[in-house]
C-alpha cells in the first residue's frame, strides 16, 4: 500500500510546531477530532512531510527554531493548492496577520489557540468565517497555557520561568503541580 503521494483521508493535517509539548497536545487533540496528523518540528521537516503526504490542512507556527513559518506557506500551497493553512503565533499583531494572509494562509490565530477553534478555522468553507466558539477557553485556562508555554521555553527551569513571568517561584510551583483548568 503506497499512499505516499495521495491524500488517503480528506482530514489529513500537517502540524509544524517547534514547542514539543504544545505540538504533542495539539496532535492528540486533533486526532481526537478525526484528523490524520503528521507532526513536524520545523520548516524542513514540514516541507518533507507535506510533499510525502499532501495533507488537506496545515497548522504552522510562525516563529520556529529554523525560521519563519510564513516562509513555508507558499511551498505548502504549491504542493497542494487547495491546502487550508492556518498560522499560529504567540506574538499576534495586525501586521503579522496581514503577512500570513498574503503568504496564502486562510487564518491567523494567537496562541494558546483552543483545538476547537483551530478545527473550526480549518473546516470552515472558503469565503465564510468560523463560528464563535461555544465554549471558549476560560481566562484561567489561557493563563495556564501561557505559563506552560513559557515553562517549556525555559527548558522546564522553574526559577527562570518565574523570573520571566515576574512571579514568585513557589507560586509557580503550585500552579505547575495542578491539573489544567477547563
Amino acid at each position: 500500500m503506497n499512499d505516499t503521494h495521495t491524500d488517503h483521508t480528506e482530514k489529513s493535517l500537517l502540524i509544524v510546531e517547534d514547542d514539543k509539548a504544545f505540538r504533542t497536545r495539539l496532535t492528540v487533540s486533533m486526532e481526537r477530532r478525526g484528523f490524520k496528523v503528521y507532526a513536524a518540528e520545523g520548516i524542513e521537516e514540514g516541507a518533507i512531510l507535506a510533499s510525502q503526504h499532501r495533507p488537506r490542512y496545515a497548522v504552522v507556527d510562525m516563529k520556529l527554531e529554523d525560521g519563519n513559518g510564513l516562509d513555508l506557506v507558499p511551498s505548502l500551497r504549491q504542493i497542494r493548492p487547495d491546502m487550508r493553512v492556518i498560522i499560529l503565533t504567540g506574538y499576534g499583531n495586525l501586521a503579522s496577520a496581514v503577512a500570513a494572509v498574503k503568504a496564502g494562509a486562510v487564518d491567523f490565530l494567537a496562541k494558546p489557540a483552543d483545538p476547537d477553534q483551530i478545527a473550526a478555522a480549518l473546516l470552515t468553507p472558503e469565503g465564510q468565517t468560523p463560528p464563535v466558539p461555544e465554549n471558549p477557553m476560560s481566562a484561567d485556562r489561557v493563563k495556564w497555557e501561557h505559563i506552560q508555554r513559557v515553562y517549556e521555553m525555559c527548558d522546564r527551569n522553574v526559577s527562570e520561568t518565574a523570573r520571566r513571568l515576574n512571579m514568585h517561584r513557589r507560586t509557580l510551583q503550585r500552579i505547575l503541580a495542578k491539573r489544567s483548568p477547563q
